[in-house]
């Protein structure tokens, strides 16, 4: 099997992401937009349109929940949920949980995740970010070496975990 291009990875997404970003177009959707909308109409039926600021406002925070919404639905037709699979335990795959120990014996976790859902605070990096490339296909005890901003920075992998759903819940 070929090896994925970055646009490919770009595409990845685990069931977690996706489901956050489902939630988040069914909240414009259902919540945000109607409520907005409403807002509009409230507004609109006070008159002169043209110095009504909440009218005005209403009018173009529709445009972006309506933007925002094009693009989610775009979004979501691309994306390819990745499940982790038992035969990837040991080894470093999307998904995965690995524990990485620096240069100076400090721990670092971090999940490999699509770019809709990377969050460095949290500990989610993108699968086409510097370490995360470095870290797919690896072992424990394998050692990584990664050019970052500050210089090669040298990781050894400590643990490999992935989250398994129910196979109920699977879609």
């Amino acid at each position: 099997m070929a090896k994925p291009s970055a646009k490919e990875l770009s595409n990845y997404i685990t069931a977690a992401g996706y489901a956050k970003v489902k939630a988040e177009l069914d909240e414009l959707w259902k919540v945000e937009r109607p409520r907005v909308t409403a807002e509009v109409s409230a507004a609109a039926a006070l008159g002169d349109r043209s110095e009504n600021a909440e009218y005005i406002y209403g009018k173009k925070r529709l445009r972006e929940i309506d933007r925002r919404l094009r693009f989610l639905a775009k979004r979501l037709d691309a994306l390819k949920i990745v499940r982790p699979h038992p035969s990837h335990e040991g080894q470093v795959f999307f998904g995965a949980h690995v524990t990485v120990e620096d240069e100076e014996g400090e721990l670092h976790t971090y999940q490999i995740v699509g770019a809709d859902e990377f969050d460095a605070d949290a500990g989610r990096i993108s699968v086409s970010s510097p370490v995360g490339r470095a870290l797919l296909g690896k072992k424990v005890d394998d050692e990584i070496y990664v050019v970052v901003p500050a210089g090669e920075r040298e990781y050894t992998i400590v643990s490999i975990e992935y989250e398994y759903e129910d196979a109920a819940t699977q879609s």
